[in-house]
């Protein structure tokens, strides 16, 4: 008997028949198994949530929050005659439902009158995708005579702090979880992206949070593996609208995952296999269309047989800064400002390099944040040893990962050298010490053009003639 955590979400609960689809797919696992599944919104739902909220505080129209949740309602009513048969339990979950929503018009109507729209609110408010979703998702396991209850992230035990919209999991979580969940009855259904603080208020994980609170539920309750339902067949060697020969990794380790999530592979969020990390449970990426295809496992330690490189990622709306200055040479504490200038600005530095010389200092952003990383520099930085702040908006960054790459000579000419052939100029490389990922920053226009050429100079797409 193995125990899975199954995280669902996008278009795998994009309406009712899809909740039923998803249903029959777990049943299909359940045998011998034991199961907890983590839910997202239906599609959409967490988008429309919060543009209602920006509405209301900006325009304060309580008619519109009258047609938004006449729209929400009918959307989640649809959803439960799709999904469930069994009309007791569709009137229950009715009942439900209508009392959240008549809960979620309240906030809206405050926000109206109020004209005002906090964090906190914000995580109140886009917090009922999942509140609405996990219901009907439990019916529908219930209307296939197996038993089910749903929680919120925070009433299973996911305890954060209060730093609303991006909250960390305290590390209580983990024995409150398991005290919940253990033994497990029946399949358990639990709203992911949602927790709540030592106050009992509500807090939402950030971007990628159903697949953190699937990873932290895994890690509580020591999961044989954690398994996340993509539209994906797994971990691609590339993106397949870049490149259409992009295969399905395997087997992929952890840092290899998480070098790609932060360098604009969208499958996973760098945050989601952190808990799983701490206790080496393999998470497994599947794809609800195929459900045979064993997708891509994410190990520890993978063996090293498929090449020294495993797959290229572009990030795109990014921005190179420049700091430079002949006074920098030598100057002790001038790159420790720098980044505590930007940090304080609530600024993530994405990628760094500096040359020997340390008259300059090269850093990638994301482009949203350029104008007030510049404006922190300009404010905090002495002006008689930084003599020039400059930026270039017209970059991407192109990411090549692979632990094959530690130790093994030559990789970075060969990989430097395809660019040469093909024209491409590189404006700056970042190399960890570590040697799973070489970065390098590249036009915009040159972007796309860049990860085919390295996908095949490394025969990324499987062909090893």
């Amino acid at each position: 008997m193995a125990r899975l955590v199954m995280k669902f979400g996008g278009v795998s609960v994009a309406d009712g028949r899809r909740l039923r689809n998803v249903g029959e797919l777990v049943r299909g696992f359940s045998s011998g198994n034991e199961i907890v599944v983590v839910t997202s919104a239906l599609q959409g739902v967490t988008d429309d949530l919060l543009e209602c909220a920006r509405s209301s505080a900006k325009y304060g129209r309580v008619s519109d929050v009258d047609d938004f949740i006449m729209r929400l309602a009918e959307k989640h009513e649809q959803a439960i005659t799709d999904a469930i048969s069994d009309e007791a339990i569709r009137d229950e979950i009715r009942s439900d439902i209508r009392k959240k929503i008549d809960t979620l018009e309240k906030a809206y109507v405050g926000i109206c009158y109020l004209g005002e729209l906090t964090p906190r609110s914000i995580d109140y408010i886009s917090s009922f995708g999942e509140q609405l979703s996990a219901p009907i998702l439990s019916g529908v396991f219930r209307d296939m005579g197996i038993e089910s209850r749903y929680y919120t992230g925070g009433e299973v035990g996911i305890i954060t702090n209060s730093d609303y919209g991006n909250a960390k999991p305290l590390e209580k979580s983990y024995s409150l979880i398991a005290k919940k969940l253990l033994p497990i009855k029946g399949i358990p259904v639990v709203t992911g992206f949602i927790a709540m603080d030592e106050n009992g208020i509500i807090t939402t994980l950030g971007r990628g949070g159903s697949d953190f609170s699937a990873s932290i539920i895994g890690a509580a309750i020591d999961a044989d593996e954690i398994w996340f339902w993509k539209e994906t067949s797994g971990v691609l060697t590339a993106d397949p609208k870049i490149d259409p020969s992009a295969k399905t990794i395997p087997t992929i380790s952890y840092i290899e995952a998480m070098e790609l999530s932060f360098f604009g592979a969208k499958v996973l969020h760098p945050r989601a296999i952190e808990p799983a990390i701490r206790k080496g449970i393999p998470v497994r990426v599947k794809c609800t269309f195929d459900p045979e295809s064993p997708g891509t496992q994410i190990v520890q330690e993978e063996e090293l047989k498929d090449g020294v490189i495993k797959a290229v990622s572009l990030s795109t709306n990014v921005a190179l800064l420049n700091v430079s200055g002949a006074e920098m040479i030598g100057t002790p504490g001038v790159a420790a400002r720098v980044f505590s200038a930007l940090a304080n600005a609530g600024v993530n530095i994405i990628m760094i390099s500096q040359g020997s010389s340390e008259a300059n200092i090269s850093m990638v952003v994301e482009e949203k944040d350029l104008d007030k990383a510049e404006e922190a520099l300009r404010r905090d930085l002495p002006r008689e040893i930084v003599r020039g702040i400059s930026h270039n908006k017209d970059v991407c960054v192109v990411a090549v990962v692979g632990s094959g790459m530690a130790g093994t000579p030559g990789v970075a000419g060969r990989l430097f050298s395809a660019m040469g052939r093909a024209g491409i100029n590189v404006r700056m490389i970042s190399q960890g010490s570590s040697e799973h990922n070489i970065s390098f920053v590249v036009a915009a226009k040159d972007g796309k053009r860049a990860v085919q050429k390295i996908h095949r100079e490394f025969r990324l797409n499987g062909d090893r003639a």
